[in-house]
């Protein structure tokens, strides 16, 4: 502890004592005055408007500061400064004969070396990507992101970072790969300790100094702790990865504390955040090939329960994912009488609702879209051959509903919850709220009039 904020020597003296002690993390806490000499020293009005004239004359007269100028530096402050620019040329020389030494004696890791710090992948990137069936039985999403996050490290060798002490239930770590810990700088699998906050600020730090491709992981009910370094990610466009799991009330017991519904809305609300909420693995491992390779913070959200594979061509799966939505599956018979527009794990129940519907003589479009953002980015000639502007469109996704309208357009009308969940299994859960095929049917021949 120091007393006096002021008191150089004892500052000094603090600093000293803490670097005696290198198994510890170190907290010196010093006692200070805001706006410190100043006529108003010691109230908020320091805090965030300036001095004005007159205040700032007095502090002058307090501090014995030159008032000559309206900003001085001291002669000697000025010298000190300017011996940074020689030190950091001779460093900067140091530093590029050593590069050149170890570049003549080892040429693949020094290409490495350049090429990672680039933000260059390197070739054939995503060649071993799974590729999931239908009849391969349901996963996850989480499974599915675990899959291909393991098969993108072992090549992508610049994919670093772990969870805020939720790896098991996140299946986020990195098969093989040793731990980041002290004394031990080679592995790739950070824990970061129930702290999502600094998790964030940590994964958006690597990313601003470059050379890894950094991801964090928590379930999507705590990216609360985190949304400050969610909106400096995406103010700061840094190539952060946000891995948020349990992503919906279909997670089942935990109940309303755990049981995000408002949370990707809020996340949408932030610009230039990019959300990708896939339907299944094959969606998943698109979603993790577009993270990947496109240089922009992203949030990718993953369900808990299991869910069906899609009988889609995979081509068609990585072409719609990175268009943000597409038609998954066509009305029979004729033009739509109306689409139903599905997120996550809530595409299923709408491809169930399309087959009730067509047995009652209903022609239903089904459109998958895991990211709002893509979709947005699109032309607008294939938004419109998505969701034809003469077509009742409904929209179903378990959370707030708020938004849909200046994505999907006018003549819409959504499924979502706008209330909290309950504690139950979670396809109860599902069901008592209304997304069932049979509920999203009936409320589809009601919204037509059919």
């Amino acid at each position: 502890r120091v007393a006096d904020g002021n008191d150089l020597a004892a500052i000094e003296e603090a600093i000293r004592e803490a670097q005696t002690d290198t198994d510890h993390p170190s907290l010196i806490i010093v006692r200070n005055h805001i706006g410190y000499g100043s006529p108003k020293q010691d109230t908020a009005e320091v805090h965030g408007a300036p001095l004005g004239p007159e205040a700032r004359e007095k502090t002058r007269e307090t501090l014995d500061w030159p008032s000559e100028a309206p900003f001085h530096i001291p002669e000697g402050a000025a010298t000190h400064f300017h011996k940074a620019v020689e030190r950091g040329a001779a460093q900067e020389a140091e530093w590029n004969k050593l590069f050149e030494a170890y570049q003549g004696k080892h040429p693949d890791p020094a290409a490495f070396f350049q090429e990672s710090g680039a933000g260059k992948l390197p070739k054939d990137w995503d060649k071993d990507l799974p590729v999931f069936k239908p009849g391969d039985g349901p996963l996850a999403t989480r499974e599915a992101g675990g899959k291909a996050m393991n098969a993108l490290a072992e090549r992508v060798q610049t994919l670093v970072g772990g969870s805020a002490d939720l790896a098991p239930s996140t299946l986020t770590l990195l098969a093989g790969q040793g731990d980041l810990s002290l004394g031990k700088n080679g592995g790739r699998n950070i824990h970061f300790g129930v702290r999502e906050h600094a998790m964030g600020a940590m994964v958006n730090g690597m990313a601003l100094h470059g050379g890894v491709i950094p991801y964090g992981s928590t379930f999507l009910i705590f990216s609360d702790y985190m949304r400050p370094s969610l909106r400096l990610a995406a103010l700061m466009q840094t190539h952060s990865l946000f891995i948020f799991t349990h992503d919906s009330v279909g997670l089942g017991e935990d109940g309303p504390t755990h049981q995000p519904v408002e949370h990707i809305p809020s996340l949408r609300l932030i610009p230039g955040l990019t959300v990708l909420r896939p339907a299944d693995g094959n969606e998943t491992v698109a979603a993790w090939r577009i993270a990947v390779s496109q240089k922009r913070p992203f949030v990718l959200a993953l369900t808990r329960q299991k869910l069906p594979v899609l009988d889609t061509p995979n081509d068609s799966v990585r072409e719609g994912v990175s268009r943000g939505g597409y038609v998954l599956a066509e009305a029979e018979g004729g033009p739509p009488e109306v689409v139903l527009v599905g997120t996550g794990s809530e595409v299923h129940p709408a491809l169930d609702a399309q087959k009730i519907l067509a047995g009652k003589g209903v022609r239903a479009r089904v459109v998958s879209m895991p990211s709002v953002e893509l979709f947005r980015e699109q032309p607008d000639d294939y938004r419109r051959q998505v969701l034809p502007l003469e077509v009742p469109k409904l929209v179903v996704e378990a959370g707030v509903p708020q938004g849909w309208r200046d994505t999907v357009g006018d003549g819409c009308v959504a499924i979502g919850i706008e209330r909290f969940g309950a504690s139950a299994p979670g396809k109860i859960v599902l069901e008592k709220l209304g997304f069932t095929g049979e509920s999203i049917s009936d409320r589809a021949r009601a919204f037509i009039k059919k």
